[in-house]
């Protein structure tokens, strides 16, 4: 009798452990299909924009008008990475992204509005 409680015991624990790592994993599935909902979406607004930017023949313009959707594609990435993210390295490299980038970006538009484009 005491060998069958413990068996169910155990098998109690194990039921529970399992129960809660399934729910566990559910949530994490319904968090990751969100964001991945939301990385494509920002993907292919970024795709899209670069292919909409024109070549010029000027490899400074080019660079530029290229590197623009680009780093802005890298921001919307990095905000979805912030919005769904529980590491926070990559809630913190996420942030830098978005710091860095905004800059530049904002850098090269100066770049452009001053040399006439």
């Amino acid at each position: 009798m005491e060998k069958t409680m413990k068996s169910a015991a155990k098998l109690f624990v194990v039921i529970a452990l399992v129960t809660s790592a399934s729910g566990a994993v559910a949530q994490n599935a319904q968090r990751g299909s969100e964001s991945t909902k939301a990385f494509k979406a920002a993907d292919m607004s970024m795709m899209k924009n670069m292919d909409a930017a024109p070549y010029t023949g000027n490899p400074d313009v080019d660079f530029r008008t290229h590197m623009i959707p680009h780093h802005e594609g890298a921001i919307a990435m990095a905000k979805v990475g912030l919005k769904y993210a529980t590491d926070a390295e990559t809630k913190k490299m996420a942030q830098k992204i978005i710091d860095d980038q905004e800059k530049e970006v904002a850098d090269m538009q100066a770049w452009l509005k001053k040399n006439g484009h």
